[in-house]
């Protein structure tokens, strides 16, 4: 009779076991952190921004030392919850940079989505900015690490399209930072006073952005319509009238 071996099943060396241990328990404290992170967004919600870490526990379910065991300190969890945050809204945005449509378009979409957001977590969006929470200096920023995010996303399509226009595209960092602040900063103005409802902040904030872009388009000679789509095709942007020329033809 013949005889069937079985395959014999591979020994891991002690080596390989101790890299698969340490393999999951850095996902298992990867895995606690987002969820005592969630916990804190939970508890921002309910508490506003001067939420505490008692709050927080009561909210994992778990006492402080357990927190204090995920977290370094308190200022450890204020850069997690941020980047929390930060994420959110990129999630959010990123897809919009690269959408189709018209200047007044793709701008309202992009301000309301920002707005929208701080609008759905106000709180959480204050507990952000303020930062009263972390109890030392933090090692690193999350607000200025997304605003740098969204403005070198902004730099990088206005570059684009100036290019394409045969402009100078040399401003286009300094005006997309100088935009994001004053979005950032009609945001913190809007959260407080909620004297106009979205729409209308976004309305006037788009009116100002187009405008500064349409400043710069006139200055080099070139009128587009902002509610019309923008093509590009084989010989750059389709451009809708060259300022000067089509008002002088009329005139």
């Amino acid at each position: 009779m013949s005889h069937i071996s079985r395959p014999v099943k591979a020994v891991p060396r002690d080596g390989a076991r101790g890299d698969a241990r340490r393999e999951r328990w850095r996902e298992h404290r990867e895995a606690r952190r987002a969820e005592f992170v969630e916990a804190t967004v939970r508890a921002i919600g309910k508490h506003g921004a001067e939420v505490g870490m008692d709050d927080i526990a009561a909210e994992a379910g778990v006492s402080k030392p357990v927190l204090y065991r995920h977290f370094h300190d308190k200022s450890d969890l204020y850069v997690a919850v941020g980047e929390w945050g930060a994420e959110l809204l990129m999630q959010r945005l990123r897809p919009l940079f690269h959408e189709g449509g018209s200047p007044n378009q793709r701008i309202r979409r992009l301000l309301d989505a920002y707005l929208g957001t701080i609008e759905q977590y106000p709180e959480l969006y204050r507990f952000v900015v303020q930062r009263d929470f972390a109890d030392r200096p933090v090692r690193s920023d999350p607000v200025s690490a997304e605003k740098t995010v969204i403005a070198n996303s902004l730099s990088r399509i206005l570059g684009e399209y100036l290019r394409l226009l045969g402009l100078d595209s040399g401003g286009v960092e300094v005006w997309s930072h100088g935009v994001v602040g004053m979005v950032q900063a009609s945001g913190d103005w809007w959260l407080d006073r909620q004297s106009m409802s979205r729409s209308d902040l976004t309305d006037y904030l788009a009116q100002i952005i187009w405008h500064a872009i349409d400043g710069v388009l006139r200055s080099a000679g070139l009128v587009i319509d902002p509610d019309e789509p923008l093509e590009i095709g084989e010989h750059g942007l389709r451009v809708v009238a060259e300022a000067d020329e089509e008002e002088a033809d009329h005139g």
